[in-house]
Parts: structure tokens; sequence; C-alpha cells
């Protein structure tokens, strides 16, 4: 008896051992401690190496293209852009024999394009817009697929292609407009002057160009659209909203960066159309605000190139290929601001950090009563550590 009660007695001050292997639960209870996890192999696999040369390759070769792009301007360009106009023979003759300098060439050519771009931005931007929302929002499902594939081909259809329906269509159909809008709002500068006869005005030409840009516009709006989170629509619905008012309060101000990004973009097309504005408008390299007359539209830069490069002597060629160097620069700084007002409007709407709840202070002395000191406390202790610190 007195051997068995001893090993009893040791066994009882020893820890009991757990015999399972798999058990993870611990002998003083509580919570379980995890099971360990296998490590799993991260050995590279060739396909992985591929595609990551593949992806950074690509994207050195777009810089690689941009930077050729750059210095085949400049070294082309740079030339005519030093040289003295007024001195050499070559520069006066023909297209540039009415300039001194190069930048007195450029100049109106610069104006004219952003002009025709601006009005055309003005025109399309708005349609575009009402288009995507359209689309993504009010249109039937069939309908909003097919609108949207007839607004996608729209991209692929040819400058000529557009430059003969603005002669055919566009020219004759705003004959009657040019009219009006000379006789009762010829008080504005911009529709003064004698009215085109044949329709071969500026304001024919940034119709067309509105039309062009309507497919890069509507796309990305559409998918900005459509990307807005549900649960946004369905809470201002559900506060009694109305579809417009939903839109106005959910949708549009997620979308607004990507709106701005759309329209910039649909800025970048428009200043680089050629073809169209060539065979619509009768220009002219003068700085003039009419969009009805007729001599008197501002030529553009890509259209100036397009025209005079074929019959242009090498300095006169380097001379276009100095304007085209300014076009890139301008197109790079549209791109550049663009992403700017992206970048911008993202840090805004996510950048906000959270505030942790400030702890309540007890003031000191009779006035507070043993009730306030216990609700107090109640209120520190909710708020965390640092509040009962405090």
């Amino acid at each position: 008896m007195s051997d068995r009660t001893s090993v009893e007695s040791v066994s009882s001050t020893q820890p009991r051992q757990n015999t399972t292997s798999d058990s993870t639960t611990p002998l003083g209870g509580g919570t379980p401690a995890p099971a360990a996890s296998p490590k799993r192999s991260t050995r590279a696999r060739p396909a992985d190496a591929i595609f990551r040369g593949l992806s950074t390759g690509s994207a050195i070769f777009i810089m690689v293209i941009l930077a050729g792009v750059a210095l085949f301007l400049i070294v082309q360009g740079m030339p005519a852009i030093v040289a003295n106009w007024q001195s050499n023979p070559e520069l006066n003759d023909g297209f540039t024999s009415a300039f001194d300098s190069f930048w007195a060439y450029v100049g109106p050519l610069l104006f004219g394009t952003l002009w025709s771009a601006a009005i055309a931005l003005v025109l399309g931007a708005p349609i575009g817009i009402g288009i995507a929302l359209f689309i993504s929002h009010y249109a039937p499902r069939r309908l909003a697929g097919l609108l949207g594939y007839v607004v996608d081909l729209l991209a692929a259809v040819p400058s000529v292609v557009f430059g003969l329906w603005g002669i055919i269509v566009i020219r004759p159909f705003l004959l009657p407009l040019s009219d009006w809008l000379n006789t009762y709002l010829g008080w504005i500068p911009i529709f003064g002057g004698q009215v085109s006869t044949t329709g071969s005005t500026i304001l024919a030409g940034a119709v067309v160009l509105a039309v062009m840009i309507l497919p890069i516009i509507t796309s990305i709006s559409r998918e900005i659209f459509l990307q807005t989170p549900r649960l946004h629509e369905e809470a201002a619905l559900a506060l009694g909203a109305t579809r417009w008012e939903m839109v106005r309060l959910a949708v549009f101000p997620y979308a607004k960066s990507g709106i701005v990004s759309a329209t910039l973009l649909g800025l970048g097309r428009a200043l680089g159309e050629t073809m169209a504005i060539a065979m619509i408008i009768s220009p002219a390299v003068i700085v003039s605000f009419l969009v009805i007359t007729e001599g008197e539209n501002s030529q553009t830069i890509a259209a100036n190139i397009a025209l005079n490069f074929p019959i242009a002597s090498t300095l006169q060629r380097q001379a276009l290929i100095g304007t085209g160097l300014l076009l890139f620069v301008v197109s790079l700084a549209v791109n550049m601001i663009a992403r700017y007002i992206v970048t911008r409007g993202s840090s805004k709407t996510g950048g906000k950090k959270k505030s942790r709840p400030k702890p309540l202070v007890v003031p000191t002395g009779d006035a507070t009563s043993t009730l306030t000191r216990d609700l107090v406390a109640e209120k520190n202790t909710a708020a965390g550590p640092e509040g009962a610190s405090a």
C-alpha cells in the first residue's frame, strides 16, 4: 500500500503529457494554438520570369520609342527653329515667305490647333458623357449593348471617311445655322464677319472633330460609370432620391476624375487630327476667332504639315517638323495634366485617415460628481488604452 501510494503521489505531481501529436488544445484550457501550416515552395517558375521580362521590356520599349520620337523632332526641327528667316532665301519663298521667324510662323498654327480642338471639346464632351450615362444607367440591357457596340465602331472609321462626310453632309447642313447665328447672334465676336457660302468653316471642322472624339470619351466614361459601387447607388435610392439625384450624388462624384481623364484624352485626339480639318475648312495661317467665315479660319499644325510637306524644300520641311515638335510638346503636356488631375482626385477620395475618438478629460474639483466620473471612466475605457492613460 505504501509503495502504491508513493507512485500515485509522484505521478500526480508531474505534468501530464499529451500523447496525441495532432492535438492543439493546451492543458490549462483557453484558446487552441494555431496549427502549423506546411511551408510552400517559393521556387521561381520559368513562365514567371519570362512574363516579368516581357512586361518590363515592353515598358522600356515604350519609353525608348517616346524618347526616339522626341530626339528625331528636335534634331530635324532645330535648324529651322534657329535659322534667320529674314535673310534665308529658302525660307523667303513659298508658304513661309510671309513670316520673320519660326515663332511668328508657328504661333497662328498653334492657336488654330487649340481653338478648333476647344470648340470640338465643347460640342462633343457633353454629348459623349450623356451617351455613356444613358448606356450605363438608363438604357435597357439589349439596347445598351447595341449602343456601346455602335459607339466603339466609330473609332474604327478612317479620318478620310469623316472628312468626306463633313464635305458632303455637314457643310451644307450648317449653312442655314450659320446664317441664323450671324443674323441673331452676330453681336458676339465669334459669329461675326461675312458668312461662308460654301460651308468651309472651322465650325464644320469642329463638328466633325466632335464626332471623332465621341468614342474615346464615351467608352472611358461608360466604364467609369459602371464601376460606381452598387451600394452607393442603392443607398441613395433607399433614401428617396430620384434616378437623376442618385446619379448626381453617387455616380458623378465617384467618376469625376475619370470623366476629366476621358475628356482630356479626347482633346489629345482632336489636337492631332489631320485629314478631316485639311479636307473641310478653308484655312489661313492667321489668328482669328471667327467660326462661320470663309478664308479667315485659323489653320492647325497637323493639317498644315499634311498640305505643305510634299511641296516643301529641305529647310521648309525642317520648319514643318519643328511645328510637329511643338504639337508633340502640347500633347505631352495635356496628358501630364490629365494624369495629375486623376492622381489628385484619387488621393483626395482615398487618402483620408480615420480619426480615433478622443477620450474625455475629467476636471478635478468638488463640482464633479461621482456619477460624472463613472460615466467618463466608461467612455475612456471604450476609447482604448490611450483614453485610459489620458
